[in-house]
């Protein structure tokens, strides 16, 4: 499958990574000093699964490339827009292109700007970053993917992506209900992304101190209580289930956001909890436990957006 990754970063490195060790012809979108130690040494993958390095085809310019089978779209949530414009030439007729990126509406603004005929939706389960540029250092969580349909049929592209990750090796499934999906990585990644940033703590710590573990929980029923006020049919389980995956997790494990933060990086404080706040105003949910994460994580990423534009 010719293959485009849009956004090099720790999600698309990985997983794009595991395609083009497969065989699948497959192009970086990426840029700066990790783009210039792709296109010179290649890109070194540290998994948990194992380590490997590829010689991958890598690029700034999207135009360079032309339309392919498969973009899949990794970029952080606030370059969504921009990167989707960036991107159009490699979109052609029958383009299939992969949203596996945080938060819950991402995917509405793919459909705009490139039409919603080519957006799949998809949700993965791991830790992983550019650790140095030209290496992405995947350390936790238990790398799957899970994907679909926008509007949950069964469809010839889907099934072909499914074939060609597995035979990448990468444990993945179809969905026929990934609206439902995303809301519950959404609750997940939420709390998970928020509380670990806010107190500077891997999971372990966090839920194994009784006031923050309720602080963690707190946090995911008021997500659930949005998704449900937006109509969203997630499992009456749902706080249960993704506070069981949050146990299974490494006890050191924390989140992109948190990384983000320790690095000064901007943050993607708007796509995750500030949309729990606005959409609970919307459809009249409290999130006090939320807009307290978003106010005293947003000062960080305006610090670190007003250094990048300066």
């Amino acid at each position: 499958m010719r293959v485009a990754v849009m956004g090099a970063g720790g999600v698309g490195g990985y997983y794009g990574g595991c395609l083009c060790a497969a065989g699948e012809d497959v192009t970086f979108i990426a840029r700066g000093a990790h783009l210039a130690a792709i296109r010179q040494d290649g890109l070194q993958v540290k998994s948990v699964a194992g380590d490997f390095q590829i010689q991958p085809k890598a690029t700034h310019d999207p135009a360079a490339v032309g339309p392919v089978e498969m973009v899949l779209f990794c970029v952080k949530s606030y370059d969504t827009e921009s990167a989707a414009r960036q991107m159009l030439p490699m979109v052609g007729p029958e383009t299939a292109v992969l949203c596996v990126q945080n938060g819950v509406d991402n995917e509405e603004t793919l459909a705009r700007i490139v039409g919603a005929e080519h957006v799949l939706g998809g949700v993965v389960h791991i830790l992983s970053t550019v650790s140095a540029p030209g290496i992405i250092s995947q350390t936790a969580g238990p790398r799957t993917l899970r994907f679909g349909e926008m509007d949950g049929r069964l469809s010839p592209r889907a099934e072909r992506i499914l074939q060609v990750f597995r035979g990448a090796s990468v444990q993945t499934e179809i969905s026929q209900r990934i609206q439902v999906d995303l809301w519950e990585k959404f609750l997940f990644i939420c709390a998970h992304g928020g509380v670990t940033a806010l107190a500077r703590l891997g999971i372990g710590e966090i839920l194994g101190c009784p006031a923050t573990a309720d602080f963690y929980r707190g946090v995911m029923e008021e997500i659930a209580a949005v998704g449900k006020g937006k109509g969203i049919a997630l499992p009456a389980d749902a706080v249960d289930r993704a506070l069981a995956f949050a146990r299974s997790l490494q006890p050191h494990m924390r989140s992109s956001l948190a990384h983000d933060l320790e690095r000064g990086n901007r943050l993607e404080v708007e796509a995750l909890v500030g949309t729990v706040v606005r959409s609970g105003r919307e459809v009249n949910v409290p999130t006090p436990l939320n807009a307290a994460i978003y106010a005293c994580l947003l000062p960080y990423h305006l610090r670190a957006l007003a250094a990048r534009e300066g």
